[in-house]
């Protein structure tokens, strides 16, 4: 009778091959084992030659070849039976929630899993699941006390609702993750809630230098969803397009690209160290600024970070950006700045990441030099087609979502009444659109 029977903790190699890192990131992922080399897989005990050779080439796999590091839970022994050496490689069960073969990353190629006496590639599910676990699990912001404890989360639920989803009032703190482990509001709450002490400021300067402002909004305080639209519309507004009519069809310069924007706004909010400070925007004469706080995530390097490998920070805050459709898992955002601008836009420092994206000088120069004729037009996108008392509307409405149709009445100088015509003439212009209810909801500006 065979001393040695593969089973779901026991793996026979006749000898030694590369495949055993499959094996080891397998047994990583689920309960453990070990491995015996020099066992035939009928559990004929043939022994190993070259026992140096092949100790190095396990140690080579286990520190350098599976991510992440698993020294720890691994030990290797050698064991003498029948006269015959063979190594025993005695795996735990990982500490981490999930390991893969470093040249395959976190795909199904390089995660596996033990079942039975064979490795299973992980489905990209299982792989999204227990990575993001391994994030939320480290996530400072899901232990860190809100600084109040009287949040609401109207707004939210609207989002959530106006995307498909439906939230239990009884346990979508718990399935958003907005508790620490106490039962206490955790900071993710305190940035998701309808209102909290937390800015967000939109400095404008006139120069090239910090040296004279000239605004300064703030668009915190509430929801970071409802702050990112805010931001998002303002930065829409600010993106000036200048249109040459002599040519056909019409070429159109905007100061800057809004994608990339857009892209650097969402990275900075989702990978931003919230513990630290909130992100900050500054518009120059030439350039905008975007910078977040906690440099790169741990672990990533800047190789990867350029690639659009996503590691984020804050992983339970982005599955709701997810959620919500404003970002994705593709990691495309930084690509699509590099190939736009280049590398040379992001600074790269341990305690913060700065992204500063150029505008395009031949509409700097117009507007310096107020070259505006009759073949080029100088226009703000928002402001096409649209009469004063819409144009005033929008502009109020970037300012402040919030605002009631009686304050913008007073505000643009006409009745209550013709500001309710205003909005559903905007309406049907796809101009803005209504989040939430009549009485409790806000007007986004979409374009």
């Amino acid at each position: 009778m065979n001393k040695f029977i593969e089973s779901e903790t026991l793996e026979l190699k006749e000898k030694y091959t590369d495949t055993i890192a499959k094996e080891i990131v397998s047994f990583l992922n689920s309960s453990g084992g070990t491995i015996l080399i020099g066992v035939k897989d009928n559990g004929t005990i043939i022994g190993v030659s070259k026992i140096d050779e092949v100790l190095r080439k396990i140690s080579d796999i286990i520190t350098s070849q599976i991510e992440p590091n698993p020294q720890d839970e691994i030990n290797s022994e050698l064991k003498f039976d029948e006269g015959k050496t063979i190594i025993a490689i005695y795996i735990n069960k990982g500490r981490n929630h999930i390991y893969c073969q470093k040249k395959y990353g976190f795909s199904s190629a390089g995660c596996t899993i033990r079942i039975g006496t064979t490795c299973k590639e992980m489905t990209s599910d299982q792989i999204k699941i227990r990575y993001e676990k391994k994030f939320i699990d480290n996530e400072y912001m899901l232990k860190k006390r809100a600084n109040s404890s009287n949040l609401s989360f109207r707004e939210l639920k609207i989002y959530y609702s106006e995307k498909g989803y439906h939230l239990e009032d009884k346990s979508f703190e718990i399935n958003l993750n907005l508790k620490n482990e106490a039962g206490e509001y955790n900071l993710l709450a305190e940035l998701l809630s309808d209102r909290n002490n937390i800015p967000f400021i939109f400095a404008k300067f006139k120069g090239k230098n910090k040296a004279s402002i000239s605004e300064r909004s703030d668009y915190g305080y509430g929801c970071i969803l409802t702050t990112y639209g805010k931001i998002k519309n303002r930065l829409q507004a600010e993106n000036i397009c200048i249109s040459d009519t002599t040519v056909r069809p019409r070429k159109d310069t905007y100061l800057f690209d809004f994608d990339c924007v857009n892209e650097a706004i969402l990275n900075a909010l989702v990978h931003n160290d919230w513990t630290i400070t909130e992100p900050q925007i500054s518009m120059f004469h030439d350039r905008l600024e975007i910078l977040s706080h906690g440099g790169l995530p741990s672990g990533m390097t800047k190789e990867e970070f350029f690639d659009g490998i996503s590691k984020p920070r804050n992983a339970t805050l982005m599955r709701i950006f997810l959620n919500m459709g404003l970002t994705e898992h593709t990691g495309h955002g930084i690509p699509t700045i590099v190939e736009k601008y280049g590398k040379e836009v992001f600074e790269i420092q341990s305690n913060y990441i700065r992204c500063t994206i150029p505008f395009e000088k031949e509409v700097i120069d117009q507007i310096d030099n107020k070259n505006v004729g009759l073949n080029v037009g100088l226009n703000v996108g928002l402001n096409v087609g649209l009469n004063k008392t819409e144009k005033k509307v929008i502009e109020l409405l970037v300012e402040n979502p919030s605002i009631t149709s009686t304050e913008l009445a007073e505000k643009v100088g006409v009745t209550k009444r013709t500001i309710e015509r205003t909005f559903k003439s905007l309406q049907e212009k796809k101009m803005i659109e209504r989040i939430g209810s009549k009485r409790d909801g806000n007007w986004i500006v979409v374009r």
